[in-house]
């Protein structure tokens, strides 16, 4: 099994047994857990536990196929990481993987872009694997509301309810005292419902008043906060050779571009030599525009949500809106319009990045256009989560 969409023909039984076979699934079954919460042993018998409690579920049968798809994907991956990052606490003598639904996240992306998992679903799952850890611990936030709001931006809080449930149950314990009550995900559902976001994410008032309260800057959320940008700002994100200098071209023709390659051309300073100098440039480059309250593209690859984070804070200091556009074609178009360009990226180099690819979130900005390869997708579309 190869493709998404033979994936997608397949029954639970021929899901799980194609799992079970892959590289990442036996090294799960190499991982010993801790047996005072899981007693059942290693981390994949866990896994084939949590997906007989998803199928077992009173809403397991009412959920479409492509719900079911990704919970038993989730189910796959969701402690993916723990091979990474399990350790003997010194202090308790516990077996602890602490920030393993991060790095598994990074195992999903890579896993399912394999596969050819179209880029929004792709992004859905890596969500729910990436978050799967916080409805049981939601009475332990300092505000439960503010958790459930934002984890609607990210994952879809009626299938992270489920898959708690699952997770919680697919599982056995030999101490009584670690064994968790459900309230706290009922209680994450009631919420979820409650603001409207148990299906879809949270309705802010407008896209400023969403990226105020995920830069801790909104006070309210019965603020609707007034915004009349100086100018626009379209950020693009996207590996070497995944298109962004031709889709602006096709859809920004007339904006004005800060391109880091370009700089490195107009400085003489190659990819490999240290970039002090292209981005103390490009940031006077962007200022001019700015204060000029001028619209305009900004071209590099802004793969991380770090890197992005700098130029964005830039740009929010003069009061611009900000447009993500983010592309990804398959990996094999990408290496192949790259090495047809005048300066090519060495593959390794791209291969290396890719697997550091963190695809922009509407948390990031107040518009985000993702592009996705169009033999997944059917046509290239604006993230529904915008």
């Amino acid at each position: 099994m190869k493709t998404w969409t033979r994936i997608l023909d397949s029954s639970n039984a021929e899901l799980i047994e194609w799992a079970s076979a892959q590289d990442w699934a036996h090294a799960m079954a190499s991982c010993q857990q801790d047996a005072s919460w899981h007693a059942e042993g290693d981390v994949w018998t866990h896994v084939r536990m949590v997906c007989d409690s998803l199928i077992s579920l009173d809403a397991w049968p009412a959920l479409d196929r492509n719900a079911q798809i990704q919970l038993l994907f989730t189910a796959f991956l969701h402690d993916s990481g723990k091979p990474a990052t399990t350790q003997l606490d010194p202090t308790s003598g516990r077996v602890r993987a602490p920030k393993h639904a991060l790095v598994g996240a990074g195992i999903a992306r890579r896993v399912l872009r394999e596969l050819g998992c179209p880029l929004e679903q792709r992004e859905e799952i890596v969500g729910l694997v990436r978050y799967h850890g916080r409805p049981p611990y939601l009475l332990e936030k300092p505000s439960p509301e503010s958790t459930v709001i934002e984890t609607s931006w990210f994952a879809n809080n009626r299938l992270l309810h489920l898959f708690a449930l699952a997770d919680g149950r697919g599982r056995s314990s030999r101490d009584p005292s670690e064994t968790r009550s459900e309230d706290a995900l009922h209680l994450w559902r009631m919420v979820a419902e409650e603001r409207h976001c148990l299906d879809a994410p949270y309705h802010f008032a407008n896209d400023h008043a969403r990226f105020l309260f995920f830069r801790n800057e909104l006070g309210s959320l019965h603020y609707t906060p007034h915004h009349d940008p100086r100018a626009t700002v379209t950020l693009l994100s996207g590996l070497p050779g995944s298109g962004k200098d031709t889709w602006l071209a096709q859809h920004r023709p007339a904006l004005p571009v800060v391109s880091l390659d370009a700089i490195r051309t107009d400085l003489d300073v190659a990819p490999t030599d240290e970039q002090g100098s292209v981005i103390q440039e490009a940031r006077e480059r962007c200022r001019e525009h700015l204060r000029a309250s001028r619209d305009f593209a900004f071209n590099a690859t802004n793969i991380t949500r770090q890197t992005r984070q700098r130029w964005i804070n830039l740009f929010h200091d003069y009061g611009a809106r900000i447009e993500i556009v983010y592309l990804e074609p398959a990996l094999e178009t990408t290496l192949a319009r790259n090495s047809r360009r005048q300066n090519p990226v060495p593959t390794q180099v791209i291969l290396h990045l890719a697997e550091r690819v963190e695809p922009p979130s509407a948390a990031e900005c107040h518009g985000l256009t993702l592009v996705g390869d169009p033999s997944h997708d059917a046509a290239p579309s604006r993230d529904h989560r915008t």
